[in-house]
C-alpha cells in the first residue's frame, strides 16, 4: 500500500504529467477558489501541500468557494454533506513518542482526513465572499507594493534578470516596465522574497542533507510555492509554466517522493514569515 506521502506526490504528479502546474493558477480578482482555502468552521487557512490539493479539487470541480470542512463539522454546523459527494483527502503531521538509548524521542508521521467544499453541503449558513477587484495588468498594485515594503527586503531594480544575492542580502530585479504584466512582476518579486526568507538570519532554510545534489531544486520549489501563496492572498494571476518547466518538476518529484510535502511546508512557513512582517507593521501603525 502506498504511503500517504507517495499518494499525495502521485496526485501532484498526475497534474504535472497532464501539463498542469497546480501552483500556477490563472486567478485575478473574483472569490472562492481564487483565494487561499480556509476551514469553514474555524476560519483557519490550510497550509502546506493541502493548499495545492484543495486548489486541484476546486479547479476540477469548478467550486467558486474557498471554504472546506469535515463531514462531522458539517453536521455540527447544522448541515450535512450531500449523499454521494466525494471528499478530498488532506494531510497533517502528528507525532508519537518512542524510547531510545538517549531517552524519549518525538517521531513525526503523517495522518490524513477528508474534507468537503461547502458547495457539496446542504443546510449550512454560507455568506458570500467579498469579491476582489481584478488586478490591473499594466499598473502597480497598491496592496502588493505595501506588502513588499513591509518585508524590509532590499530590492534593487535595473538588472537583466531576477535573483536573490546572498552576499549582499538583496533582491535584484528587472524594472517593472520590462515585465509582460504587473502580475508577472509581482510573482517574480514574491519568488525572490521566498529565497530571501531562507537566509540564516531569518528562517535558516537548508536542504543539503535531505536532497543532496538536488538541494537547489528543492529551494527553487519552495520559492515557487511561496510566490503562488503570495499571489493567491493578493488575488493575482500566477501562470506561465511551459513544457520544459513542468518536465523539470516531474523529474524532481519522481526522484524525491517527499519533496512536495517538505517544500510546501517550508513555503507556508515563508509565507507566514512575510505575513508576520505585514501584521507587525499594521500593529505598529
Amino acid at each position: 500500500m502506498a504511503t500517504i506521502a507517495q499518494e499525495v506526490t502521485d496526485r501532484i504528479l498526475d497534474q504535472l504529467k497532464a501539463g498542469v502546474c497546480p501552483w500556477k493558477q490563472p486567478w485575478t480578482g473574483g472569490t472562492g477558489s481564487n483565494l487561499m482555502p480556509v476551514n469553514h468552521v474555524t476560519g483557519r487557512a490550510y497550509s502546506g501541500v493541502n493548499v495545492l490539493l484543495l486548489w486541484i479539487r476546486a479547479q476540477d470541480a469548478g467550486y467558486d468557494n474557498n471554504r472546506w470542512l469535515t463531514y462531522k463539522q458539517a453536521q455540527e454546523a447544522g448541515g450535512h454533506v450531500r449523499k454521494g459527494e466525494k471528499g478530498v483527502r488532506i494531510v497533517f503531521v502528528s507525532t508519537f513518542e518512542r524510547e531510545t538509548q538517549d531517552g524519549p524521542e518525538r517521531v513525526p508521521f503523517l495522518k490524513s482526513f477528508t474534507v468537503f467544499n461547502v458547495a457539496q453541503c446542504e443546510g449550512l449558513s454560507v455568506s458570500a465572499d467579498e469579491p476582489r477587484e481584478p488586478v490591473n495588468q499594466h499598473e502597480r498594485d497598491e496592496d502588493a507594493e505595501g506588502f513588499i515594503r513591509t518585508t524590509g527586503a532590499v530590492i534593487r531594480h535595473g538588472e537583466g534578470r531576477a535573483y536573490y544575492r546572498q552576499s549582499t542580502d538583496s533582491i535584484m530585479i528587472p524594472d517593472f516596465e520590462t515585465f509582460t504584466s504587473a502580475s508577472a512582476y509581482y510573482a517574480t518579486v514574491f519568488h525572490e522574497l521566498g529565497h530571501w526568507t531562507g537566509a540564516p538570519s531569518r528562517l535558516d532554510r537548508q536542504f543539503g542533507k535531505r536532497f543532496g545534489d538536488d538541494a537547489y531544486a528543492a529551494e527553487e520549489l519552495v520559492a515557487e510555492l511561496t510566490s503562488a501563496f503570495c499571489c493567491a492572498e493578493l488575488g493575482m494571476e500566477n501562470t506561465g509554466a511551459d513544457a520544459a518547466y513542468i518536465a523539470h518538476w516531474v523529474k524532481f518529484l519522481t526522484d524525491h517522493s517527499n519533496a512536495i510535502l517538505t517544500a510546501a511546508s517550508k513555503a507556508s512557513k515563508a509565507m507566514e514569515y512575510l505575513r508576520g512582517k505585514a501584521i507587525a507593521e499594521e500593529v505598529a501603525a
